[in-house]
């Protein structure tokens, strides 16, 4: 059976620890797409680790780990990532990265950088992780492919051809130094040989292990309010992070996925630019932010603080209807145990009027939240396995939600640990 993680919202939702756990009772992890631009959080028997590009099943030694041709490979990021996760004492993780999948240059991150810089305070909130050049010129098909490092010619003339544009803007846009080539021909041809080891035909290897009725799981990266079509665009990023995109980014048939799993976090946040209707401000953001999560929400790839607010069901129903989500995963429940209220929007207003469906950007920056607010339960709820067991007041939030979004809420977390997981 496929099944396929994905975020309901802005990203930050939680999704590594969902990934982490499904990946116990699976045998092949996929990323899907993205790069090393986000984080996802795990926390299990090994220690912490905040994994950027490597899929959430490393830690699972019986699970083979792939990255798919949809993803943004940066070769040095990713080998440093391995060291880091065999370093804590995790088995040598099996890996297979796609041939086909498409190389991370040195430039994409220096044009990322130095393009955030020149806009200033009209910048995008990139984290300059070289994104959102590396799938331009994936689509303007002056990229590179993993398996075209293997041959010199190709390699240095399409290097050659590339340096030719980045050359030009690096200078007189930029005014930086440019790049030579046979610098970077080397860089290149080094770090081919360094991940050899793990390059492999994925197509094959997934569409083989699809026919033998495989446990499969697709992870994407962010979350649907992200997606260049369907989010808040321009504040999106630059893959999309649906999983109507995950058969493509992985390498797997699209009737092959059976479950669509939809994260998102007993409260919003996110990192990053663009409108975000709940969000909270002064010293009760900051209470929030504080108790979020093992340490407090920050991004696991910047450590920026995140930007934080009340539930969106107007956003989360909108997220989970565009993913095709079969069921919800409900995360970071544990946190709000320290309030006498919670306010929850259920729906926006524009221009005097009341709105139920997400609007798109232009609109979305004028809406204000209309909320209703649920009696808190004041107590902790960490150490309760069964959601039976929770608080009469917690779960009438829970089935709050789950009426609001339209989609079943199967799984409440109630701790950053794998184990800390509840099932309805």
């Amino acid at each position: 059976m496929v099944r396929t993680i994905v975020g309901a919202n802005w990203g930050d939702e939680g999704k590594g620890k969902i990934t982490d756990m499904l990946a116990a009772e699976s045998d092949i992890v996929v990323r899907f797409q993205g790069g090393a631009n986000a984080g996802h959080t795990i926390i299990n028997d090994y220690g912490r680790f905040a994994l950027h590009l490597l899929p959430s099943g490393v830690c699972s030694p019986n699970v083979v780990n792939v990255i798919g041709p949809g993803v943004a490979l940066d070769i040095e990021a990713f080998l440093r990532e391995v060291d880091e996760v065999v370093s804590q004492g995790v088995p040598q993780p099996r890996i297979l990265v796609s041939e086909r999948a498409q190389v991370m240059m040195p430039y994409h991150i220096a044009i990322d950088c130095y393009e955030e810089e020149r806009l200033g305070k009209n910048s995008f909130g990139s984290t300059k992780s070289g994104i959102a050049p590396f799938y331009g010129d994936k689509y303007q098909k002056i990229g590179l492919q993993l398996c075209q490092l293997y041959d010199p010619d190709v390699l240095r003339e399409k290097l050659a051809h590339a340096l030719d544009i980045k050359n030009a803007l690096l200078e007189h846009l930029y005014h930086k130094e440019p790049i030579d080539l046979e610098t970077l021909y080397q860089k290149m041809t080094d770090l081919a040989e360094r991940i050899r080891p793990y390059v492999a035909d994925t197509d094959d290897y997934l569409m083989k292990a699809v026919k033998e009725g495989k446990n499969i799981l697709l992870e994407g990266q962010l979350g649907t309010l992200r997606d260049p079509d369907h989010g808040i665009y321009p504040m999106v990023t630059s893959s999309s992070p649906l999983a109507g995109f995950a058969p493509v980014g992985a390498g797997v048939p699209v009737w092959s996925i059976k479950e669509i799993i939809a994260v998102t976090k007993a409260y919003s946040s996110c990192v990053g630019a663009g409108p975000f209707t709940t969000e909270l401000f002064g010293d009760e953001a900051e209470e929030l932010r504080k108790r979020g999560g093992d340490r407090g929400e920050y991004g696991a790839k910047t450590g920026r603080p995140r930007r934080v607010g009340w539930f969106d069901c107007v956003a989360t129903r909108y997220g989970c209807q565009m993913q095709g989500a079969t069921q919800v995963a409900l995360t970071n429940m544990d946190v709000l145990g320290y309030l006498d209220e919670i306010p929850v929007c259920i729906a926006y207003e524009l221009d005097g009027k009341r709105l139920d469906r997400f609007p798109v950007t232009p609109k979305l920056e004028k809406c204000k939240p209309i909320y209703t607010t649920l009696p808190g339960w004041k107590c902790g709820t960490r150490g309760i396995k069964r959601f039976e067991d929770m608080p009469e007041n917690a779960r009438r939030y829970v089935e709050f939600l789950e009426e609001q979004i339209d989609c079943p809420i199967r799984m409440v977390s109630n701790g950053p640990r794998r184990e800390e997981m509840m099932f309805r």
